[in-house]
């Protein structure tokens, strides 16, 4: 959705933008153009081979892009340490990147055999196995259902606690068929491991709890008309994105500090669909930050709950 993303972000010459998920800088990229010939860009990303691979490919913009490696969450701290208060626009898409999933040995796909891993960052936090290991049944139950909302999660549990202590849980093929397994097997196009790993990614990244801070922090981080941009790929995050920006731009007292550009999320066109179908769960968002709305740290109830 990278037409309507760079709509919605509005990109102009003289501009400072953050693509706060650079991974291998598509979208970088485009802010960059758009923004021809002085726009900066800063680059965020907690995966240090993504950001390798967005330096190069952005390596004829120059200064203009600035990369750093960090988690969206703690955008405004990485906005400190460059020296950047605030910016015009803020790029958001959540979620795995193609990259990762493509990697066997980065542990995300269980259609290859890899390490037990889907650490984004692969220096900081614990594995899944390690995860698995860790917890017990009913913790990991709770993971299994409340991030991949999936119906069998205590039966899942049971089975991933039972092989991981047999040391059978050796490859995300054995996660995968162990998962499946216990899932009731295939019943349509979708493998029955997906909700399994994408509950242990979620819980091994904080993915939610991060998205809720960068959703908290981005009007501190936005300049009065700087725009909110927002990618969403399962409705986890999705509803995460509107609960928080209908709270930022409804009034409780003063001006709010958001104004909703998306009163409904943008899906992408039919022609995307077609010609990358990873594309068809995606929903765009988007806000502006408004002129009078104070320059405040929202603490809203809830924030930072998102831990089963």
């Amino acid at each position: 959705m990278t037409a309507e993303a760079l709509a919605h972000l509005a990109p102009r010459p003289g501009g400072v933008y953050c693509d706060a998920t650079v991974g291998c800088g598509g979208h970088a990229e485009q802010i960059l153009l758009a923004s021809a010939p002085d726009g900066r860009l800063i680059g965020v990303d907690c995966d240090p081979e993504a950001l390798v691979i967005a330096r190069e490919r952005l390596r004829p913009f120059g200064r203009r892009f600035l990369p750093l490696h960090g988690r969206f969450g703690d955008l405004p701290a990485l906005l400190d340490s460059v020296g950047v208060g605030q910016v015009d626009g803020i790029l958001a898409d959540v979620g795995v990147c193609s990259a990762q999933l493509e990697r066997p040995e980065r542990g995300f796909s269980f259609q290859r055999a890899g390490p037990i891993d889907m650490r984004m960052d692969p220096g900081q936090g614990e594995t899944a196995l390690e995860l698995i290991l860790r917890l017990d049944e009913k913790e990991l139950a709770d993971i299994l259902h409340a991030y991949g909302q999936e119906r069998r999660a205590r039966a899942i549990a049971r089975a991933l606690r039972r092989a991981a202590a047999a040391g059978t849980l050796t490859d995300t093929l054995a996660l995968a068929e162990v998962a499946g397994r216990a899932a009731g097997g295939r019943r349509g196009p979708r493998d029955p491991a997906t909700r399994t790993f994408q509950a242990l990614r979620i819980a091994v990244n904080d993915e939610l709890r991060q998205l809720d801070q960068l959703l908290l922090a981005a009007p501190r981080c936005l300049r009065p008309g700087g725009r909110l941009v927002l990618l969403a790929f399962h409705s986890l995050e999705d509803r995460i994105i509107k609960r928080r920006l209908r709270e930022l731009s409804t009034s409780s007292g003063g001006p709010p500090p958001l104004r909703l550009l998306t009163p409904r999320p943008v899906w992408p066109s039919a022609e995307e669909v077609a010609t990358n179908p990873r594309a068809r769960s995606a929903r765009l968002r988007a806000a502006a930050r408004t002129e009078q709305g104070a320059e405040l740290a929202f603490h809203t109830s809830g924030g930072g709950s998102h831990a089963p």
